[in-house]
């Protein structure tokens, strides 16, 4: 969970306050005159004009429609119709304006720089990890010049449809951008699933993956020999101001519960640093906190119940505590007494380019 005074997508879209039912076909939650935006889910124009897509047919939030013999190239958990999304749009959007500020701007010169050398490209091919309602494309497409493609990943088809909507239409020079979707989780990425990539972006991914999924994520950017910048992971590090006796014990069972069942929490920016590493990756990180303040008071708020609420569900014993102890924090919050320094970290790995880029 991660910071400033949140603003809204930058293209303005708002994300609407409920999905809808679930299962129903996307282009039904769509109001008839918004024909265009059917049409752009649908494959049959790209994101930005009203020209055929070059890419291949689009489905909503599943991608390119597969030939005979070809197989997905990110496989879905099993999950029931039922499932919930992972995370609530509207936390996503309440967030998106701290993620934006904490995202480190360090990290891009050498990126740019990668991606100027790419061999024999009139563009980059960007696959966006779990990829939400879109925020990273929104952050980085307008920050690198060139025509870009974004291939948007995420498992929760109406977050899909958000994302696409609400993509950017242009680069930092004014070159176009277009978006395809496709659904499935990136937690289980196969091998072929970067061939043709020029980056691999995500945000808040790492530390909710295992080791293996790490792993495989690795494998699959050094296949293709396309650099990563993968943002805003925990960093296991939280710090209130007024201080509070529980504030460490608090945390302590927060990042106990961001490691269940395997899952690599705080452990996660180490972990992938090591896993590049052994494949030659140069591996450049930079700390991406949020720093949340009395402008923050709706993001702050949500933070602290999310903060607080999995730190009792790993530890039930801390319940009658927690409970007051958060009736403070958010007392404190709401009359603009309390600021929350939340650590990230945002890693950039450059594997060794496979098509003689240097």
């Amino acid at each position: 969970m991660r910071k400033t005074a949140t603003t809204p997508p930058a293209t303005g879209q708002r994300i609407p306050a409920q999905p809808g039912p679930r299962g129903v076909p996307l282009g039904m939650l769509v109001p008839p005159a918004q024909t265009a935006v059917e049409d752009v889910m649908a494959g049959t124009v790209s994101a930005d004009t009203g020209e055929q897509a070059g890419h291949g047919a689009v489905i909503p939030g599943a991608g390119p429609a597969t030939r005979p013999g070809e197989r997905a190239t990110v496989r879905l958990r099993d999950v029931g119709p039922d499932d919930p999304p992972r995370y609530a749009p509207e936390w996503l959007e309440l967030r998106e304006g701290a993620d934006a500020v904490a995202r480190a701007p360090e990290l891009l010169d050498p990126l740019r720089i990668r991606l100027a050398n790419l061999p024999g490209k009139s563009g980059v091919v960007i696959h966006d990890l779990g990829c939400g309602t879109g925020s990273m494309g929104r952050w980085l497409a307008p920050r690198l010049d060139g025509a870009q493609h974004w291939i948007l990943h995420d498992r929760d088809p109406y977050l899909l449809h958000f994302a696409a909507v609400a993509s950017p239409r242009a680069a930092a020079d004014g070159s176009r951008v277009t978006v395809e979707t496709r659904r499935g989780d990136v937690a289980r990425l196969t091998p072929d699933a970067l061939v043709g990539a020029s980056l691999v972006t995500a945000s808040a991914l790492l530390d909710v993956l295992t080791r293996e999924e790490v792993d495989a994520l690795v494998t699959a950017c050094v296949g293709a020999g396309c650099p990563a910048l993968l943002t805003l992971s925990v960093a296991g590090r939280v710090e209130l101001t007024p201080a509070h006796p529980m504030d460490a014990e608090i945390a302590d069972a927060f990042n106990a519960h961001q490691r269940r069942d395997g899952l690599l929490g705080p452990d996660a920016v180490t972990v992938t640093c090591e896993a590049f590493a052994a494949h030659g990756a140069t591996v450049r990180v930079h700390p991406s906190a949020w720093r949340l303040g009395p402008d923050d008071l709706a993001l702050t708020a949500e933070w602290l119940r999310g903060w607080v609420g999995a730190a009792v569900e790993e530890r039930p014993e801390l319940k009658e505590r927690a409970d007051r102890y958060l009736r403070d924090r958010l007392a404190a919050c709401a009359a603009g007494e309390l600021t929350v320094l939340v650590h990230h970290s945002d890693l950039l790995a450059l594997a060794r380019p496979t098509g003689g880029a240097s």
